[in-house]
Parts: C-alpha cells; sequence; structure tokens
C-alpha cells in the first residue's frame, strides 16, 4: 500500500493532469478563433473598399481597412494567448514527468524492500 508521500504525489499528479486539460481546452477555443479570424482577413482581401460590420444588434457599412486593423489586433492578442498557454503547456509537462519519475523511483524502491 502506498505511503503518505506517494500519496500526495499521485493527488498532485492528478490537479497537473487536470491543469494541463483545463490549459489545452483553452488553448483550442483560442485556435479556433484565430482560424475564424484569419478566414475572415482572407474574405476581407476580396473586398478592398466598404464591408458590412455587425456590432450588437446592428449592422452598419465601414472601411475595409479599418475591419482589417481591428482583426488584426484581435489575431496578434490571441496568438500571444496561445503562446502564453503553450508556454503553461510545457510547464506542466515537465512538473508532471518530474513526478512520474518521483513516484516510479519510490515504486520500485518499495517493491526492492518487500
Amino acid at each position: 500500500m502506498a505511503d503518505k508521500p506517494d500519496q500526495e504525489k499521485l493527488n498532485q499528479l492528478q490537479i497537473f493532469e487536470q491543469n494541463m486539460q483545463q490549459v489545452s481546452s483553452q488553448k483550442q477555443k483560442y485556435q479556433v478563433q484565430m482560424m475564424e479570424l484569419e478566414n475572415a482577413l482572407s474574405e476581407l482581401e476580396k473586398e478592398k473598399e466598404k464591408v458590412y460590420k455587425i456590432a450588437g444588434e446592428i449592422m452598419f457599412l465601414t472601411e475595409s481597412e479599418d475591419v482589417k486593423k481591428d482583426l488584426n489586433s484581435k489575431k496578434e492578442i490571441i496568438g500571444l494567448r496561445i503562446k502564453n498557454l503553450e508556454k503553461q503547456e510545457t510547464n506542466i509537462r515537465e512538473k508532471v514527468q518530474k513526478l512520474q519519475e518521483e513516484i516510479m523511483k519510490e515504486m520500485n524502491k518499495n517493491k526492492k524492500n518487500e
């Protein structure tokens, strides 16, 4: 049976894996938003002058360049968020790997002592 440090490490491992799932889910959400922005920007390339923009319940005619600037700004922000989440993922993955190695060493040590 696992002793207390083993159980604490297993609990930590479970928490890290839950955090990893949350970060991965957020990253996926932002990647979908990024694709939508890229598609919108691609469509804007076809329209050079004025386009319709929706703001809440209102649709209005505006300059294509203004919409492009707005979408590129949003794209930049989402890109930064994705990079941040990727760093978090890497950090958590490293912690998980280290913790798994520690758990395996303790399990092997306990088997040898039995």
